[in-house]
């Protein structure tokens, strides 16, 4: 992919090397430590008294004196990347950027406005108004605070235990993201959680295919522009994306788990409907070719 150079997105909240947002950081502890003291000795209460006092008055000043006890959005210690780390970092911000242009574009001509999400990099573990969530689950979208999260150290499983590599493989991964915040923005998302309302994990898993296959639709229509208006793909860069869509459809990933593969139980789609889904919206670059809902899969 041709993506040095070009505009990144300020859409990016590097959060690597950070503690859990929300966290109780070392002064919160130690407050609750001292607080039985300061109820019982007169001088406590008065210097707990001018704490209040220092907090509100921060408050009306727009300081947020419980980021210094928490910790929150500060690192415990100075993070250290090398620089494949930080380039990997740069073309994140680069692709999210072209996803923006290119979604404006899309829901504009369809009436709509689009809102940028916030692509958040977390290692190990983060905090998300969905729950806290371990690397482990890989790459995800929370509807609730509308922003994609992505461990960087996916990218390198994706290459070396899955054998999907390339930087289009890896731009497929955040595309198809940000393909469920335009579900979320269209309500597509929720007409499909109210619709798996009282029915079987079977139907309700059904649902999940075809909601998960618009998105990897929709990560076609993203590369669709980003081959034909922002000239960034380089030959060979469509086989990495299908290559990478192939490798985390259920029924590979279930063979690679030693198991039995059963249709029933996907929620993503098998690696032949990934792969024909993405190619769909790709070769179209059409919007209304991505309704999974109303097609055969």
């Amino acid at each position: 992919m041709e993506w040095r150079g070009r505009r990144r997105s300020s859409n990016v909240d590097d959060r690597r090397g950070q503690p859990l947002r929300g966290g109780a950081g070392p002064g919160l502890l130690m407050l609750v430590r001292v607080l039985p003291w300061l109820l019982r000795s007169k001088g406590g209460r008065a210097l707990l008294l001018v704490g209040v006092l220092a907090f509100a008055g921060a408050r009306m000043l727009g300081i947020d004196l419980l980021q210094l006890t928490t910790g929150a959005g500060t690192p415990s210690r100075q993070a250290s990347f090398s620089p494949e780390e930080q380039e990997l970092a740069e073309f994140v911000a680069v692709v999210l950027a072209d996803t923006e242009q290119t979604w404006q574009k899309i829901l504009a001509a369809a009436g709509n406005r689009y809102q940028e999400p916030v692509l958040v990099l977390f290692s190990q573990r983060v905090a998300s108004a969905c729950g806290t969530a371990s690397s482990a689950v890989g790459p995800f979208y929370c509807p609730a605070d509308r922003k994609v999260y992505l461990d960087l150290g996916f990218f390198r499983d994706l290459d070396r235990q899955l054998g999907a590599p390339g930087d289009f493989a890896q731009a497929y991964v955040i595309a198809h993201e940000v393909g469920h915040h335009v579900q979320t923005l269209l309500g597509i998302s929720q007409q499909v959680r109210a619709s798996g309302q009282g029915r079987s994990a079977a139907e309700v898993n059904a649902l999940s295919v075809r909601q998960e296959l618009q998105a990897d639709c929709f990560a076609g229509l993203w590369g669709h522009s980003a081959h034909h208006y922002s000239q960034m793909l380089e030959p060979g860069d469509l086989e990495e994306a299908l290559q990478a869509a192939s490798a985390i459809g259920d029924d590979r990933l279930q063979k690679r788990g030693g198991g039995e593969v059963v249709p029933d139980s996907f929620t993503h789609g098998s690696s032949a409907q990934r792969v024909a889904w993405f190619r769909r919206g790709f070769e179209s670059g059409d919007f209304s070719q991505c309704d999974t809902f109303g097609a055969e899969i």
